[in-house]
């Protein structure tokens, strides 16, 4: 059920606006030593994340700004970078000698922006969200505009943007119903937050719905940026290439969170003989920093471990291989014949579809796809996914699906004609951003 609808703006509520937004940041500020320490500790296994460290708190003196017109743009992750890289393709074509400053929150989005930099453009960290941070950060850069990918509002940043004139726009945005009834329980935060946005443009109707009710001006859908993400030939190629020598089907846990190996390995344990006999386990865990982690937990638990890493593209014969590497997703989808969704089957909302579909990998879900919710149900209604409500039954539908060869490849043609119907929402957001522009400049 959700929340009421939030308060209307008076002077009374203005005001509470402010003292709020000062509390906030307050809080922010007295935050800054843990952040600190957060980075070292994650360095320790991602060292990216202990370099430019003065760059979250507005110090950008090693990243002059670009010539020219700079268009900012902030994908926080990974997914939201590999996003990115069809809109950017369009801008580029459509704003003649635009300059690209592309700001990130984590090691493993910054890693997959490097690719998409051309001379003259920029990357950095996002600041932190303090009134100063946000500040310098829009100061020193001052980009022409400002594109937030999917779920990325911070009020200091927002009131940053405005107080400097620079439309700043929220695209490919999403708000789940966990989200919503999150925004609206600290609604004098976010409800200014949203509302301080030029544009936001939606992913569907629901998410349009949803955030309409945090009193943001919400334009039409525009669509899911992550379906004109192609999938890298030359990795599909040598996906397709593998799995011709397995000798028996390849079943991939994408992205898998923490618990969820664990899962797994109950399951595998309940029916060790079909689990293990019948099929090829490929895990490629959601996080870095966890590979050795998971590699552990398999090997412990007696199961032997090949590792990508290690043994290359060919793996050694083994129970479990471990995709321990970065960017090679396309390859791991193109080598399986269908794929675990992580992030489903522990309260996490789930991760990326699309990418799977788009290499033809029919994909097994569990029960929490919150975070992809409509991508989710398409993807179910057009025969690319199928759900189930938990590991056990996951592993029953992989052994079932790939026992039978023709409902296996009826289902990896649906997949791939999913990811093919549902594209076009880079060249409409490209079209968007453009016309911003032009508005701005009349």
């Amino acid at each position: 059920m959700l929340y009421p609808a939030t308060p209307t703006r008076n002077s009374q509520g203005a005001w509470f606006e402010r003292v709020t937004l000062a509390g906030y940041s307050a809080l922010m500020r007295l935050a800054q030593p843990l952040l600190r320490r957060k980075l070292l500790q994650r360095a320790r296994r991602e060292p990216l994340y202990a370099l430019h460290v003065e760059q979250r708190f507005g110090v950008y003196a090693d990243a002059p700004p670009a010539p020219g017109e700079l268009v900012w743009i902030h994908a926080v992750s990974l997914g939201e970078t590999r996003a990115v890289a069809s809109l950017l393709g369009h801008l580029r074509q459509a704003l003649p000698g635009m300059r690209l400053l592309l700001t990130h929150g984590t090691a493993t989005g910054r890693e997959a922006g490097r690719s998409l930099l051309q001379d003259g453009d920029v990357q950095a960290w996002q600041p932190w969200d303090t009134p100063q941070a946000a500040h310098r950060f829009v100061q020193h850069f001052q980009p022409r505009i400002g594109l937030l990918m999917e779920t990325e509002v911070w009020p200091n940043l927002v009131r940053a943007c405005h107080q400097a004139g620079v439309p700043l726009c929220l695209v490919n945005a999403r708000l789940s119903v966990k989200s919503l009834r999150q925004s609206q329980r600290l609604a004098w935060l976010a409800v200014p937050a949203f509302r301080g946005l030029s544009a936001i443009w939606p992913q569907t109707e629901d998410d349009a719905r949803r955030l309409r009710l945090l009193g943001a001006t919400v334009q039409s859908p525009s669509g899911n940026l992550k379906f004109d993400t192609a999938p890298n030939a030359e990795q599909c190629a040598q996906g397709l290439a593998l799995r011709q020598g397995v000798g028996k089907p390849v079943v991939l846990f994408a992205s898998s969170r923490e618990g969820e190996e664990q899962m797994l390995l109950d399951a595998l344990r309940a029916s060790p003989e079909q689990g293990l006999r019948q099929l090829q386990w490929l895990l490629v865990p959601r996080h870095p920093q966890r590979f050795d982690e998971v590699a552990a937990l398999f090997h412990n638990a007696g199961f032997s471990v090949s590792r990508r890493s290690q043994d290359g593209w060919s793996f050694a014969s083994a129970d479990v291989w471990l995709g321990d590497s970065m960017g090679e997703m396309a390859m791991y989808y193109s080598l399986s014949d269908l794929a675990l969704l992580g992030g489903s089957f522990a309260p996490l909302g789930g991760q990326n579809l699309i990418e799977a579909a788009a290499c033809g990998c029919p994909v097994v879900m569990g029960p929490h796809t919150f975070n992809f919710s409509q991508a989710a149900a398409l993807a179910i209604d057009e025969g690319a996914a199928t759900a189930v409500p938990d590991m056990g039954h996951a592993l029953a539908m992989a052994l079932h699906l790939v026992s039978d060869a023709e409902a296996l490849e009826a289902a990896s043609s649906a997949a791939l004609a999913f990811a093919l119907r549902h594209r076009g929402a880079a060249l409409r957001t490209c079209a968007r951003v453009v016309a911003l522009l032009a508005a701005q400049r009349d």
